[in-house]
Parts: structure tokens; sequence; C-alpha cells
């Protein structure tokens, strides 16, 4: 790949999806697309390129460069302790927060959390295992939204089947509470997987924000990593948009949008950083 045709393709993939490949990268990318090129029977990164751009079927070879690029690195439990946080502090200040409107822990609305760069699913469904197990569904009406830009790991999350991967610091006895062996690995139960919305979506895209409007807890961790600050920026502006006020953004903890001047609040709780958008009346 020459040096032009990776940055045209680089600042394509970058526009479309929000990753970022700097120029030590070129090597990587090209290890990377060297597959889809094979696939589509094309001789040069440059012509590919000119299949992402123009050709009719650049929807369907864009999502099959996604799957190719996208990293389904994550396992059940990881940095947990925000989503302690959001278990035992969080919800109970939202909710407290609604009752001058005349609600309550009874009201009907669905309590939204969204997961919204969810890989192979493990994220969202620790958070429903974590409020079944404080007893969270039992006191309302939750709705647990997962997506993820990569087709194939929203397919491996709708299976509910894992491998030991995925368990490396989930408790023994959490995972036979709420797993079933079986020959390709470990199944989630039926009550908890079916807890989660699964759905693509592009972060980048707003037409896919379309869903996911006045959702309180949002979580995007370990993305950001591979997004250009502008990308970064770009996104978190869709999330405060669409949020409600007093609703928090869980980034991880190898992220920060601090530096980016956006409009959320950081705090700090339980040694855990919370990104939250402040009521307009608040001081």
């Amino acid at each position: 790949m020459s040096d032009s045709t990776f940055v045209i393709l680089r600042n394509l993939i970058h526009e479309r999806t929000g990753i970022y490949y700097d120029q030590s990268k070129q090597d990587l990318l090209a290890d990377k697309l060297s597959p889809r090129l094979l696939e589509q029977g094309i001789h040069s990164f440059l012509d590919y390129y000119y299949l992402l751009k123009y050709d009719t079927s650049a929807n369907r070879e864009w999502q099959e460069l996604v799957n190719t690029i996208t990293v389904p690195e994550t396992f059940f439990w990881r940095e947990f302790d925000q989503i302690e946080v959001l278990i035992n502090q969080l919800i109970h200040e939202y909710l407290d927060q609604q009752k001058p409107s005349g609600l309550s822990y009874g009201y009907s609305y669905p309590l939204k959390i969204w997961s919204a760069a969810c890989s192979t699913g493990e994220e969202p469904l620790t958070i429903a295992m974590a409020l079944e197990e404080a007893g969270w569904f039992d006191r309302l009406p939750i709705e647990i939204y997962a997506t993820d830009i990569s087709s194939r790991a929203i397919a491996k999350a709708k299976k509910g089947v894992y491998r030991e991967h995925s368990f490396r610091v989930l408790s023994p006895a959490l995972k036979e509470k709420y797993f079933t062996q079986e020959t390709a690995g470990w199944r989630i139960q039926p009550h908890i997987h079916h807890r989660i919305h699964w759905k693509t979506a592009n972060l980048l895209n707003p037409d896919d924000f379309i869903l996911f409007t006045n959702i309180p807890f949002i979580f995007c961790r370990n993305v950001f990593i591979y997004f250009s600050p502008d990308s970064i920026k770009k996104t978190t502006m869709m999330f405060f948009e669409k949020m409600p006020a007093n609703g928090c953004l869980f980034l991880g903890s190898s992220e920060s949008i601090i530096k980016l001047n956006t409009q959320f609040r950081v705090c700090e709780i339980n040694r855990s950083f919370i990104y939250m958008k402040q009521n307009q009346h608040q001081p």
C-alpha cells in the first residue's frame, strides 16, 4: 500500500466509522484489509478504495470491512466498579430526581440503559446479571439496549454462548448460576439474555441514534481508544444531546474526554469516573 493510498483509505474509514489509523499503523491496516481484497478479486488497495467510495455494493462491503478491523476484546465483570456504582447509587439518585415530576419507583416508564459498543455482549449481560443480583428487575421496568458496529459481534452476542476466555474474572458461583455448559461453550440463561435488545449501530451515524433517545445511562467503554479526538467529540456530543438531564456516561478506565471541553461534568464516585449531564437548574 502506497503512502498516498493509505491516507485516502485511512481517511475514508475514519470518516465512516470513527476508527483512526495513524501513519505508524499503515502496515497493520494493509494486513487487516488484504483478505478483503482477495475475497473481492481486487489487486490494489486503490481499487478497494474506489469500491468503498463508489461501488453499488459498497454498503455490504463496509460491513465486511468493519467486521475485519474491529477488535472484539471483552469479558464478563470487566471494570465492574462503574457498574457497581450504577447499581448501588446512580439508579437510586436518578429515580429520586424524577419524583418532582410525579414519578416514583413504581412508575410505568422503563428505565433505559445502553451499552453502545457492546462487542460480543459480555458488558450488557454483566449489567443484566448485576441488576438481577441487586433485585432491580423486581422493583421497576428496565430496558437494556446493546449495539455494536460489527454485525459479526452482534451475531455472536445474540447466540449467547461463550468460551472460557470470557470468564477470566467472573466468580465460579455466578458462572454456575447464570450459565449452562454446552459442547460449544457456556450459554447464558435465557431469562437474562432476553433482557437485552441487540442491534447493529454505527456511533458516527446520526440516523442510528434515533432509537436511543432519552436514555439516562450510557456505557461506551474501550472504543474511544480507537477513535480520533474529533470522532470522540462528535460521538459524545450526540450522547449529550440525546441524554436526559442527570444522565450518566461511562467510559473505559483508560479513556478520558476532559481535555475535549465537552458539556459533561466529570465526577469521581468510589474511585470510578462518571461523566454526568448536569441539570441546567443545578449550580
